[in-house]
């Protein structure tokens, strides 16, 4: 490992540990911030490192501080040990647990009663503004990448759906927006959780709903069974309507977060897969349902 135990035991521990905690190892799984699981005591935790991207991401350090601990409080995540007043490192409790998987029994009942819970959660100072993170990715991208002119023939396509979003008022809720099979525990005790909330936000419901679908690529019977529960109702024409175009801007903004990744560390991954994701988009933006 690169990093010296210095490195991932920040100097203020003692805000949050009474004994120096003992590196234990590092974590899997995330694609950017360094995380690491130590012991404090008999505790084990979870310090995460945040990444030096963080402003080129737009990811708000504070609103993040702000739903873990309304998270915490209901139970759906983590618990949250400490979060750094400079936004450079966060601490959770370790959860024993495994991830979830779409076909166990029950998984995908579970999963939308975790989403109403989510979004029941009361309102955070953050707001999700489609627009503004594209144009704050898009400032970050390498304007000479081979993917570049297919992002732009993308972005026609994605402003469609934006304006149509627009159109559906509904009211915003807190959103987790970032729901990953990585994201995603089943603890010791059964019970579904979610970590990982740094681009959680106020935001349209079904952003969440898209990117469970496309994140785990639940097929027509899966969204449908989703949907249902948690709609609390039959999905009509609408439902899909709205679901197939959020599901092409997170789609969007997952490429465009690719992107980013690849013009800051060229040598590190490969262009190609994301002309794929482009290449899928466009077909998929060519199969808008009826309303």
């Amino acid at each position: 490992m690169s990093d010296t135990q210095n490195d991932i035991i920040p100097c203020d521990w003692h805000q949050w540990s009474q004994s120096r905690p003992i590196f234990i190892r590092a974590l899997a799984g995330g694609q950017t911030n360094r995380t690491y699981l130590v012991s404090s005591g008999e505790k084990l935790l979870v310090v995460r490192h945040n990444s030096p991207l963080s402003q080129a991401m737009d990811l708000n350090r504070a609103a993040e501080a702000q739903v873990l601990s309304r998270a915490s409080h209901a139970g759906l995540c983590a618990p949250l040990v400490y979060s750094d007043p400079q936004y450079q490192y966060l601490v959770t409790e370790f959860i024993q647990g495994q991830p979830w998987y779409k076909e166990t029994a029950g998984a995908l009942e579970r999963l939308a009663k975790l989403l109403r819970n989510i979004h029941a959660l009361p309102a955070i100072d953050s707001q999700l503004d489609i627009e503004l993170k594209i144009d704050h990715y898009w400032s970050s991208i390498d304007t000479q990448a081979d993917f570049y002119q297919l992002l732009e023939q993308l972005s026609d396509e994605v402003s469609t759906s934006i304006n149509a979003t627009k159109a559906i008022h509904d009211n915003p809720c807190l959103c987790h927006n970032d729901l990953t099979k990585e994201n995603l525990i089943a603890s010791s005790s059964g019970q579904l959780i979610a970590i990982d909330w740094e681009y959680a936000s106020m935001g349209d419901r079904f952003y969440d709903l898209a990117a469970l679908v496309e994140e785990h690529h639940l097929l027509t019977a899966q969204q449908q069974q989703l949907l249902a529960t948690y709609l609390q109702r039959t999905p009509d024409s609408n439902d899909w309507w709205r679901l197939h175009h959020w599901r092409l801007i997170y789609k969007y903004l997952c490429v465009l977060w690719y992107a980013l990744q690849w013009s800051a560390k060229k040598d590190s991954c490969d262009s190609s897969a994301i002309i794929t994701q482009c290449q899928a988009l466009l077909t998929l933006a060519a199969s808008t349902p009826d309303r």
